[in-house]
């Protein structure tokens, strides 16, 4: 008898309130791992919120949401993973910002009174540290209870209680007080990234004007399904992903891709939910569901780069895990040991220990990676430039070779007309002729020449085509042919000489056809050539060129026979290997990873290499199977974005290393003038909010990120 395979508990998604750093994060994580029944459990920092699978036979939801609260989050049941979490509050109407303006009322009032009377100075301050240690105290116990005892609220909750007794009411006071404005700053840094995401969901219209039957419907957009056919407006925003299949106009696709030019499309071409229609009324067939078009796809793409941590934000949460304990124990000795053994002065070294436990919080070193890499990501949507995980966007940097795939990468994925040889014709009336006789023709070739030629044709009468030859037709009665060489040569209308025009035009990677008059009759004649090639992108020269900059190498991978992979090569300046398989291209890649090598792909083909590579990113426009196997996408078909990817990463890691600098310095320096007695408590406070105020502000910066005008 067969077991039926278990089913697996329901996903619930929640929106967490207050959970805006690292150290938030780790002890939710840390809660959750000892509550039996939950699996699959996934927070995420941008959206603040929290996805699990939950067994309710053995742990209930009820108790799920109790352990968040006892941990100091208020949970809210969303409606599913895509849902939307609550909008942003203003900071001071959030709970960390009413905390802030509280206490920092306190302070003032507790400064006036002392002009006055001191006593009364000295209840304000103990008020105010009390108030605000106090959500940091049940912050610690709660952590302790999730199994970390250590926590950064451990510490600060220790430090003011320390300042209290030993009669330093004031800087106790400034402690928390200058410690919640550090939280609420890093709220405020996770904020600035959220907002840029929230922004994005919000670019898809409500509502979509639904064609049925003749008739006009104005229904809800997220019930549209695939199939069915809308109608766009001029000035309105395009409701899904689709396809036109009525109507010419231009689309700005900037808030979608960052394509700064409006694009001309025309039936057949695709369309992104909420590109703005400029010009002329389309009609647009839906090709994905709201919950599946480009916009959506984004947004869970940045979800992932959340969920995924660099392997340096790695460290550095291992390392505050050991670090926090021994700034404990550091402290405690130092407060007790100078007494009890060498007869110190128990003020002054307790004094000492409690500004070491402050000048030890490691909020801005825990904050110096999540904050620089959310604040790139972020930037990089933006500019239609998808990376999905921390690990992709460090290694992005110390890459030191590009693989590009040709067709549709380097290349247009189109031939184009690129020489027009007469024989015997004007070089306008060889190009008409042939354009007549294929206009019937959906070959890809038929539609280059056609689409070289832009004026009225004549009727093309008794077209045929002989598969793998040639196209015949009537035109102005006359009969014609366009066809491969083998073709006209058969036929014996290719002499010697057109022979060598030929076989000089194949060897830069170019297809001919010939254009041939009366090509089954006896005496048939060639009127002239067409050479035609899969050109490079516009951008693509100035992409290998940055990358030389930049100190990487490019090289072309691609399935293409030799001359058409070298002709095109040659062209662009880079190094190839032609006529690879799949797995050849994969091969190829595993042996460039010894140095780092990133692979730029588009097609199902480039997919086991796009997976095998440190970095696999997917071209704009490419199939599903290549973005969802690679660590980062090009929205816009532009190789331009190669290069852009690689500068980001490094002005992020170059912002993590000042983020630690700033954050290791700042503690190094303070440690050494407070044990030497020239730094008190109030140094020692600034020190750790100072250096959470500079990693936060250096962070932000990434978020103006431009790539250089190409």
């Amino acid at each position: 008898m067969t077991t039926p395979p278990a089913t697996l508990p329901p996903e619930l998604d929640y929106f967490v309130e207050g959970m805006d750093c690292p150290s938030c994060v780790r002890k939710i994580e840390g809660a959750l791992a000892r509550l039996p029944g939950t699996a699959d459990a996934r927070t995420n920092l941008t959206r603040q919120s929290l996805t699990l699978r939950l067994d309710e036979t053995r742990t209930s939801r009820a108790a799920l949401e109790q352990t968040l609260r006892s941990l100091g989050h208020e949970p809210r049941l969303l409606g599913g993973p895509r849902t939307a979490a609550p909008a942003a509050r203003p900071w001071f109407h959030t709970g960390q910002g009413r905390l802030v303006l509280t206490t920092g009322a306190l302070l003032v009032l507790a400064f006036a009174f002392g002009l006055i009377e001191p006593a009364l100075a000295t209840w304000g301050y103990v008020a105010a540290t009390l108030l605000g240690a106090a959500p940091l105290a049940r912050k610690a116990w709660a952590a302790a209870r999730a199994g970390e005892p250590f926590s950064i609220n451990t510490l600060v909750t220790l430090a003011a209680v320390g300042a209290l007794l030993i009669g330093e009411g004031a800087e106790a006071a400034v402690v928390v007080f200058f410690f919640a404005v550090g939280e609420l700053l890093e709220g405020v840094a996770v904020g600035r990234a959220r907002s840029g995401i929230q922004a994005l969901a919000a670019l898809a219209p409500k509502t979509a004007l639904l064609l049925k039957k003749g008739q006009v419907f104005e229904v809800p957009a997220d019930t549209l399904k695939v199939g069915q056919t809308v109608q766009v407006q001029p000035g309105g925003r395009v409701p899904a992903d689709g396809v036109i299949v009525e109507g010419h106009s231009s689309l700005d696709d900037s808030p979608v891709t960052g394509e700064s030019v409006p694009v001309f499309k025309a039936p057949g071409d695709p369309v992104y939910a909420g590109s703005i229609n400029a010009d002329a009324v389309l009609t647009v067939q839906v090709s994905r569901a709201a919950q599946d078009n480009t916009i959506a796809r984004i947004i869970h793409l940045v979800e992932q780069a959340e969920a995924s941590r660099a392997p340096v934000a790695r460290f550095i949460d291992r390392f505050s895990r050991v670090y926090t304990p021994v700034v404990v124990l550091v402290a405690a000795l130092t407060a007790t040991l100078p007494p009890l053994l060498l007869g110190g002065a128990w003020h002054e070294w307790l004094y000492k220990g409690v500004a070491l436990l402050l000048i030890g919080c490691p909020c801005a070193l825990v904050l110096s990676v999540p904050a620089a890499i959310t604040s790139a990501v972020s930037a990089g949507a933006r500019r239609g430039l998808l990376i999905k995980g921390g690990a992709a966007l460090e290694a992005l940097g110390s890459v030191r070779t590009v693989a590009f795939d040709k067709t549709g990468t380097l290349t247009a994925g189109r031939p184009q007309v690129t020489d027009i040889v007469p024989l015997g014709q004007p070089e306008s009336e060889v190009l008409r002729l042939a354009a007549a006789t294929e206009q019937g023709s959906a070959h890809p070739l038929a539609r280059a020449i056609l689409a070289r030629f832009p004026g009225d044709l004549p009727a093309a009468l008794d077209a045929r085509a002989l598969p793998g030859q040639a196209v015949l037709a009537t035109v102005e009665g006359r009969p014609y042919a366009v066809g491969s060489p083998r073709f006209a040569r058969e036929r014996g209308a290719l002499d010697a000489g057109a022979q060598a025009q030929v076989e000089a035009l194949e060897r830069q990677g170019k297809t001919v056809v010939a254009l041939i008059e009366a090509p089954l009759l006896d005496a048939p004649r060639l009127l002239g050539l067409i050479a035609l090639r899969d050109e490079p992108r516009a951008d693509a020269r100035a992409a290998v060129t940055a990358l030389r900059d930049l100190g990487v190498r490019p090289v072309m991978l691609t399935g293409d026979n030799a001359l058409t992979g070298q002709a095109v090569a040659q062209d662009l300046g880079l190094d190839v290997q032609a006529q690879l398989l799949p797995e050849d291209k994969l091969r190829a890649v595993q042996d460039l990873r010894r140095g780092g090598v990133v692979m730029v792909g588009d097609g199902i083909n480039d997919a086991p290499a796009l997976a095998a590579a440190d970095v696999g990113v997917a071209m704009g426009g490419g199939t599903d199977v290549a973005l969802e196997t690679a660590h980062a996408a090009l929205l816009r078909p532009e190789v331009g974005g190669v290069p852009d990817l690689i500068r980001l990463s490094r002005a992020t890691m170059r912002n993590i290393r000042q983020n630690v600098a700033f954050a290791v310095g700042l503690k190094v320096v303070f440690l050494i003038t407070t044990l030497l007695g020239i730094t008190g408590l109030w140094p020692a406070v600034l020190s750790d909010t100072g250096a959470t105020a500079l990693v936060t502000a250096n962070a932000l910066r990434l978020l103006r990120f431009g790539a250089p005008r190409r």
